[in-house]
């Protein structure tokens, strides 16, 4: 995962932080040598890295600082505001015209995911109400157009291809007639890249950008190329002029120095990252979101974003029903499991908690879920409705079925009976449910969707 190396150096230089009554030159010193060292080890620029450091130090040596009661916690203060900075300062969003259809031209070297990143967009603007056109402009590599439109298909989002024609202008130009003869409100161009930044690609792109005047250039970068990341992001810059950077690649083993050098380089923010190989698997880029989760301090707004995107409220009126009537089945539970699968990988999920990097070094097996989910789907209706009548035989029978262990079939009916009693206590009137809203003010849990 991205910034883990980073992450865990400058969580456990906070941990240090918050435990001091005071702090002197000589802590201050220490403090400020650990956090360069773990930038720079994050392949971080040295040279961002020198400003970064001189930006806390001229910060935290204040007066008032060192000779206030609570000393470390203004510190770490102090490290998240530049860390946000660094990122970006703020979300910087898609500017999309009045007058539709929004052009998002998307350019980058071979390998960097652009294609797969087309997709991603898509869906992630589908979902915000826009009604996207994928257009095929690479007409050099090889299955190029036969890859977006088979993302396209799976998305069940159009694709305008000609692969008759070898002009990438004349074929952007068609898509924005047949955008506007089909209503679609934003046309999003896969153009061609190159092993390496040449002459010719270059001038290519500069055409397509005279000729059909996008509204946004996004450069799609692999995070996982450190420093390079970066040069190639000026690069496109200097040539092309580049509106923003979507970052792939970022659940890679990656050290995050890409996403931190970025901005300051190009003065380009980032607009987008892409974490996971799922199509859906985009979001957004929120620099202080993103200073959060560095520093351990959780994300609970896109815990929010993703449980809202995920959240099926018909599902949810049932499954509040059941639980009243203290009925919670292992179809109920199967359903439950598979709407929080939508919100990403679970391992993913607990690194956006605030506070879980107290918890230690938990490791999630994605793949115990999957196990799970084979044990339910191998049980009759019977046995889901009721998990009592799971004699010895009806168990050897679903680890059969599932591919797993009779120790792991047993294993998980105790949780789920266990998951059953604790609702059933938390339902009792005189139980610890009522207790935890005691005191809680009923208007901040108006909108509350559990």
């Amino acid at each position: 995962m991205a910034f883990e190396g980073l992450s865990s150096r400058l969580q456990e230089i906070t941990r240090k932080l918050k435990g001091k009554a005071r702090i002197t030159d000589s802590d201050l010193k220490e403090m400020l040598r650990e956090v360069k060292l773990a930038l720079l080890e994050a392949d971080v620029n040295y040279k961002i890295v020198k400003d970064f450091i001189n930006t806390i130090q001229e910060k935290a040596q204040g007066a008032d600082v060192l000779k206030s009661l609570t000393p470390g916690q203004q510190v770490i203060k102090i490290v998240k505001d530049e860390l946000v900075e660094l990122l970006g300062g703020t979300e910087s969003k898609i500017n999309f015209t009045p007058n539709p259809p929004t052009i998002i031209m998307l350019v980058g070297l071979q390998g960097s995911g652009k294609t797969t990143t087309a997709g991603k967009l898509a869906n992630l603007l589908r979902k915000q109400g826009k009604k996207p056109l994928l257009v095929a402009c690479d007409i050099y590599r090889p299955a190029a157009i036969k890859q977006l439109q088979v993302v396209g298909a799976s998305l069940n989002i159009p694709v305008f291809a000609n692969e008759s024609s070898k002009d990438v202008v004349h074929i952007a130009k068609q898509a924005q007639n047949i955008a506007i003869s089909k209503l679609n409100d934003v046309i999003i161009l896969d153009t061609a890249g190159r092993l390496h930044i040449d002459e010719a690609l270059m001038e290519e792109l500069k055409n397509l950008k005279s000729s059909v005047k996008p509204h946004e250039i996004l450069l799609v970068v692999d995070s996982m190329t450190g420093q390079d990341a970066v040069n190639v992001a000026t690069n496109f810059n200097e040539a092309v002029g580049i509106d923003g950077i979507i970052l792939t690649k970022l659940d890679g083993d990656t050290r995050g120095g890409a996403a931190l050098s970025v901005k300051n380089v190009t003065g380009r923010p980032i607009k987008f990252v892409a974490t996971g190989e799922k199509l859906s698997d985009i979001e957004s880029f929120h620099p202080e979101r993103m200073a959060s989760r560095i520093l351990g301090m959780g994300d609970v707004l896109s815990i929010i974003e993703k449980a809202e995107e995920a959240y099926d409220e018909e599902e949810a009126l049932k499954l509040e029903k059941k639980l009243r009537k203290q009925e919670f089945d292992l179809d109920d539970y199967l359903t439950q499991l598979r709407q929080m699968k939508k919100m990403g990988s679970f391992s993913s999920l607990l690194k956006m908690i605030p506070g879980a990097n107290k918890l230690g070094d938990i490791k999630i097996d994605d793949k115990e879920f999957i196990r799970i989910e084979a044990i339910i789907c191998s049980m009759t209706a019977k046995e889901r409705r009721n998990s009592k009548i799971l004699n010895a035989s009806r168990r050897i029978r679903i680890a059969k079925g599932s591919g797993t262990s009779v120790q792991e079939v047993n294993k998980f009916i105790k949780s789920f009976e266990m998951t059953q009693k604790m609702m059933k206590q938390m339902q009792n009137k005189k139980g610890g449910f009522n207790k935890m809203l005691k005191g809680m003010n009923p208007n901040d849990l108006k909108n509350f969707k559990f």
